[in-house]
């Protein structure tokens, strides 16, 4: 009996990669540089938190991996393809869950997307309904958006996003506008959906305790114009870490990597150790 010949499995690369992204847009002023010689990778399960003071250009960045803006000079690609425009394979959820068309039911508003992008109604609705049973929607399907809490909102926005099975789901601060307490929940929820699911997030936030309990992985960009301060590993925190003296360990070191540090390339990722 002949033995079959061993099949060499490549090594899977990053599913995001930016090399040396610099982004610019024109101002009120002239010629803004948003970010400038930012690189990272991003692979498949990574919770991957882009953090910045305002202006720093993450936002930016995440439109730019969402195909709406093309970077200055350097590449962005995804699974080993160039970003050259908007597609289903990146969603976007945004900060302002006004953008759920107020005309349509909750399970309307997840069915949309599904349904422009050729699905049949059947099985869109029999999605919809499993992602808003995944956020605890299920007994909202009827309800419209103005009947809605911030929350509520949030997690109709997620559902939507998460129906369309996207290869990376991009979060731009999408907690921001809501309360202390309902933000809280909110985070416990995506962690708890991504758990169960395993799914792919790049995250953008200015918080640092919200990138340490949401990420897994954090890349610090510097005050205007966006470079890369460093990149940390943040696996080891959660919501029950707040308050722990390496939580706040952490975040004091990041305080101080984003504020005090000159700005450098990025080293490889480092964990982020109480003593640091």
């Amino acid at each position: 009996m002949t033995t079959p010949p061993l099949q060499v499995v490549p090594p899977q690369g990053p599913l995001l990669r930016a090399e040396h992204v610099t982004i610019e847009y024109a101002g009120a002023q002239g010629i803004v540089r948003a970010t400038e010689d930012v690189s990272f990778d991003v692979h498949r399960g990574d919770r991957f938190v882009l953090l910045g003071p305002s202006g720093c250009g993450k936002s930016t960045l995440l439109k730019a991996v969402g195909g709406f803006i093309a970077p200055r000079a350097g590449s962005l690609r995804l699974g080993g393809k160039p970003i050259t425009g908007p597609g289903p394979d990146r969603i976007v959820v945004f900060q302002e869950f006004d953008q759920l068309p107020p005309w349509k039911t909750v399970e309307n508003n997840v069915m949309f997307p599904l349904l422009a992008g050729g699905m049949n109604k059947a099985h869109a609705r029999e999605r919809a309904r499993h992602w808003l049973g995944k956020v605890g929607l299920a007994g909202f399907a009827d309800a419209y958006p103005h009947t809605l809490s911030g929350g509520m909102k949030a997690r109709v926005a997620i559902a939507r996003a998460l129906a369309m099975q996207p290869e990376i789901l991009l979060m731009d601060e999408p907690f921001a506008a809501l309360d202390a307490l309902t933000r809280r929940t909110m985070q416990e929820q995506l962690q708890s959906l991504w758990q169960e699911i395993g799914f792919t997030m790049l995250f953008v936030t200015h918080s640092i305790e919200e990138a340490l309990v949401v990420g897994n992985r954090i890349l610090l960009l510097s005050p205007h114009p966006g470079r890369v301060r460093a990149e940390l590993n943040s696996h080891q925190f959660d919501l029950r870490s707040a308050g722990s003296l390496e939580f706040q360990a952490a975040n004091e070191r990041i305080h101080r990597l984003l504020f005090n540090s000159p700005t450098h390339a990025a080293p490889a990722p480092q964990p982020l150790a109480a003593h640091a």
